[in-house]
């Protein structure tokens, strides 16, 4: 059951996760799995505050800081500032893989920059690892959000440097190859 509701919520049929994963949840509360799939569920349905608790659960059950950018953009939406802050200080302290670090990074500057805080929500994004060998999709994201905040912040001509080459990077990526 777990893997039919993972198939549907990968598949964007989040109603029918969610209510193929509440039979086992009532069942077998303990399964981290279960909750995750709850929680990215309501999250793609903007139920924050759902979302919130299904993927604390999954946190405590798996002790992991695995969803912790889902989890602190909940709480973003939520405006729940402080636990932004320490999802955001945990993540960064537990150093996962890069992509969840990248993500977690772009959800705390976001998180900065709704505040009004734009130089430190900049300087969080320009704080990342920059000019790498192999440019990724966390790459892309991370420069298209600074240069976002750059142009919010007024400054054009350093938003047209970053999210020009990102734009140009990502259509290159999903334009269609030609054979």
């Amino acid at each position: 059951r777990l893997t039919s509701a993972a198939e549907a919520l990968e598949r964007g049929r989040y109603d029918d996760a969610r209510r193929m994963v509440q039979p086992v949840l009532r069942e077998v509360p303990d399964v981290a799995m279960g909750h995750e799939i709850a929680g990215l569920s309501f999250y793609a349905t903007g139920q924050w505050r759902k979302a919130a608790a299904e993927l604390e659960t999954a946190r405590r059950l798996e002790q992991s800081v695995r969803h912790h950018p889902v989890l602190a953009d909940c709480y973003r939406a939520l405006r729940r500032w402080n636990l932004v802050d320490a999802l955001w200080e945990e993540l960064r302290l537990a150093a996962p893989d890069p992509d969840t670090v990248a993500e977690g990074r772009i959800v705390a500057a976001s998180s900065l920059a709704d505040r009004g805080n734009l130089p430190a929500a900049i300087a969080l994004l320009e704080g990342a690892p920059t000019a790498p060998k192999r440019v990724s999709e966390r790459h892309l994201r991370t420069w298209y959000v600074l240069g976002d905040l750059h142009d919010r912040a007024g400054n054009p001509v350093s938003a047209r440097r970053l999210s020009g080459p990102a734009r140009r990077m990502k259509a290159a990526w999903f334009a269609p190859s030609e054979k």
